[in-house]
């Protein structure tokens, strides 16, 4: 059955604070800043609203390292628990970005997931920070890279750097996400499309400008972005999808449009011969739909052909 999910990703232009009242005005400063970009997604009721890297990082002139870091230490939960307020408040999950301090003193770059009720669900610790991050801090890798589960699907979070190392996405792909949650401070480029082609998944990234916030379908189609002037994108996008292959699968996707018409979607993001079919009705998922017509999924249809080629006699001597 249908399963819609709304999604917005924000990132606002810039973090620059005034220091006039110390660490304790920066922090408020921060809330505040949240608060009003926030009015901006709320309106259209997401379910999931997705944060830049570190997004409660202050900038001002002259800052430092360790400045920053003390900053961090004295800025505690604060800001997650004004994230987890607006969760509960509005009954919809965050991907909070922020550096955590543990409690041996270290820190990590970290997403939280904060849940409907406004409590954590899940943590992922960012697996690939910059060796500069490591050189000047006392920040960690992470080690850890599991879905987290919500009542839309399963999540997988990655964080900025984190996107150029598959073996990182491969990790996902074995857990069969529904969305992947890209928390950064730069856009990753074809490696947005990439991930999400891969691991057959949503994916929701939120990224300082100037580079935009982006949504994209299971086999990399750009479904929104934001823009300068509005640097927030939000989008209602289909869970209850599946992705197969043009060989084998068209005169049956055919006769899935004669039998169900608009109740099946098929999108094509051309070049790809790759396709999205989702339900777009309560009477059915979208595997009943494959069972029915006996559709071959994409991955399936690769181990198929994998299997073809080391047949005996199916490859050179």
């Amino acid at each position: 059955m249908s399963r819609y999910v709304t999604i917005s990703c924000l990132a606002p232009p810039n973090k620059t604070v005034d220091n006039g009242n110390g660490v304790e005005g920066i922090v408020v400063q921060m809330i505040a800043k949240w608060e009003r970009q926030l009015q901006h997604v709320l309106p259209d009721q997401p379910d999931l609203i997705v944060l830049p890297e570190c997004c409660d990082e202050p900038y001002m002139e002259g800052m430092n390292p360790e400045w920053l870091y003390a900053f961090y230490r004295y800025r505690g939960n604060r800001i997650l628990d004004f994230f987890a307020e607006v969760s509960k408040a509005h009954q919809c999950y965050i991907a909070y970005s922020a550096m955590m301090e543990m409690e041996d003193g270290t820190f990590r770059n970290a997403t939280l997931l904060i849940d409907r009720s406004g409590e954590i669900c899940g943590v992922y610790n960012k697996n690939h920070i910059t060796i500069r991050q490591k050189s000047t801090s006392t920040t960690l890798y992470g080690k850890e890279a599991a879905v987290i589960e919500t009542d839309f699907g399963r999540v997988a979070c990655i964080i900025c750097f984190d996107i150029n190392f598959n073996e990182l996405m491969e990790q996902y792909v074995k857990q069969k996400p529904d969305l992947i949650v890209f928390s950064s401070a730069y856009h990753g480029g074809l490696m947005q499309s990439y991930w999400a082609y891969t691991c057959r998944a949503h994916f929701a990234g939120a990224i300082w400008l100037p580079d935009p916030c982006s949504i994209l379908s299971p086999v990399g189609e750009v479904l929104g972005e934001s823009t300068h002037f509005y640097p927030f994108v939000t989008r209602t996008v289909n869970m209850d999808c599946a992705v197969v292959h043009y060989d084998y699968n068209k005169p049956k996707l055919d006769a899935v449009k004669q039998k169900y018409g608009s109740k099946v979607r098929i999108s094509d993001p051309g070049r790809l011969n790759a396709f999205v079919i989702s339900s777009e009705s309560e009477d059915f998922t979208i595997q009943e739909i494959v069972r029915e017509f006996d559709l071959e999924l994409l991955d399936d249809y690769w181990v198929r052909s994998r299997a073809d080629r080391c047949k005996p006699g199916h490859m050179e001597p």
